[in-house]
């Protein structure tokens, strides 16, 4: 992360605190002070809900940290900016709820007790995620376009000089050229090139040879140099090193092999050697176990809600074809490992007998009439929440596939293999944006992979809300 990088995020971060605090006693004038709303029970007064405000600022902080706020890359839109903070603010609020509640429950004496000094009205609350949502995402629209005008006029840019004029070189400069609002100015390049590619790249200059280093570092201002050379030239990395020492500059290695990395890199460490995982996964550890708290409650919630509609489809599916309801198929899902899932039936019985495993086509004779309905709607799918209970499946991730085909694209899509690098999911990043059913592998796969690289829950809440909103429109639902 660059240090311009990190000043944004702190921005935000005491933004988000200072924000936080101050929707949580607005909220209170609203409630309580403007008239806007009948009191009951009688009237708190301001200084307990003035004692509540730094742990509701750290609250939010937290709760927009586990919803991927802070996380800044080059896909980032306003959309999700504005699910992570909506998704965030309602994880804070459920943990001020039971924060609350249990000291008010186990820790608070009984006179605190009986006088509610650690009551919050629930009327407060609401009002509070609804100020909040609205303060805070408009605070990132503001700062982000601040820091793009100062940024435009050329107020506090960092002069970037970059050794090499490959591939990984291009990719450096591209990542400065998207991110005008990290205030990054690329200057140009250093490499032993033939002389007549003095134009670079995108309008770049060839400042010199790597050996005119020192001169084009002083030359041209440098504050920082990135090192993007080939695997083989790495040798000269150590003049270079040598030359930003001697003058000052930050200097910043980006490794060769991280041209053949698909998912997100990161340093580690063994014993004092540093590592690199070429294709680290966010979700490990506590947001594992978060992830899998959210399937457990939303599962749970959803079977107890639908187990009429889901009887009545079974019962359907029973009268109008014969054979079972439900249908049981073999899939891979988290590291490889196979799974049953469920599904209710739409096709035929034994529809596979004579053509073995093939995908469903438009107008597909094997499904039938009640099938056909199932799948537009992908009602079909309804099942596989049992799996999301058992842990075999998460409400978000890629869509299983059959072992009979995942051993077709393996060795004929690059990167295939690396959507299992979490578990599969009940609707998925490619679902949302229509690429199910017989649409590009290759297409899916870049989508899944940016899925799991860029997990939150805040983008697990905002594909499940497509997935509703986009339930009826899917041109390949068959």
């Amino acid at each position: 992360m660059t240090r311009q990088t990190r000043v944004l995020i702190a921005c935000h971060v005491v933004l988000d605190l200072v924000l936080g605090m101050a929707s949580f006693a607005l909220a209170y004038l609203a409630r309580f002070n403007l008239g806007m709303f009948e009191i009951t029970k009688g009237l708190p007064p301001f200084a307990q809900y003035l004692v509540l405000m730094p742990f509701v600022g750290l609250l939010v902080v937290l709760a927009f940290h586990l919803t991927g706020a802070y996380r800044l890359h080059r896909h980032r839109t306003n959309v999700d900016d504005f699910f992570s903070v909506l998704v965030g603010t309602l994880i804070a609020v459920v943990a001020g709820l039971l924060g609350t509640l249990y000291v008010q429950v186990y820790t608070a004496s009984p006179e605190a007790r009986d006088a509610g000094t650690f009551e919050v009205s629930r009327l407060v609350w609401g009002l509070f995620v609804m100020l909040n949502v609205g303060l805070t995402y408009a605070s990132r629209n503001i700062v982000r376009r601040y820091m793009r005008r100062r940024f435009t006029a050329g107020i506090g840019l960092r002069r970037v000089l970059v050794a090499g004029t490959g591939e990984l070189a291009r990719h450096v400069a591209d990542s400065f050229l998207r991110h005008a609002e990290f205030g990054y100015r690329v200057v140009g390049f250093i490499d032993d090139v033939a002389a007549d590619d003095h134009l670079g790249y995108r309008g770049l200059p060839l400042l010199g040879t790597l050996a005119d280093a020192q001169d084009v570092v002083t030359r041209e201002r440098i504050d920082e140099l990135y090192v993007a050379l080939p695997l083989e030239r790495h040798v000269t990395m150590l003049d270079l090193i040598e030359v930003a020492n001697r003058e000052c500059i930050d200097v910043k290695v980006v490794p060769g092999l991280l041209q053949f990395v698909t998912l997100r890199a990161r340093l580690e460490e063994l014993d004092g050697l540093p590592l690199i995982n070429v294709n680290d996964v966010p979700l490990q550890g506590l947001n594992s176990a978060i992830k899998r708290l959210i399937d457990i409650s939303c599962s749970i919630a959803a079977l107890a809600v639908l187990a009429l509609p889901m009887a009545v489809i079974a019962a359907i599916i029973r009268l109008t074809s014969p054979g079972p309801a439900l249908y049981r198929q073999e899939r891979m899902g988290l590291d490889g490992r196979s799974f049953t899932t469920l599904k209710f039936r739409s096709m035929f019985n034994d529809a596979e007998r004579e053509t073995g495993p093939v995908w469903t086509s438009k107008d597909d004779p094997r499904c039938t009439p009640i099938g056909r309905v199932l799948r537009r709607f992908s009602l079909d799918e309804l099942p596989q929440l049992w799996n999301v209970l058992r842990g075999e499946m998460s409400l978000v991730g890629p869509r299983p596939e059959r072992p009979y085909f995942v051993e077709q694209f393996k060795d004929r899509v690059p990167e295939y293999m690396l959507r299992h690098k979490v578990k599969a999911g009940l609707t998925g990043w490619a679902q949302v944006n229509d690429l199910r059913g017989n649409t590009s592998i290759e297409k899916r796969i870049e989508y899944d992979l940016y899925y799991i690289e860029n997990w939150s829950v805040g983008l697990d809440f905002k594909i499940m809300w497509l997935t509703v909103l986009r339930l009826s429109f899917h041109r390949h639902a068959y």
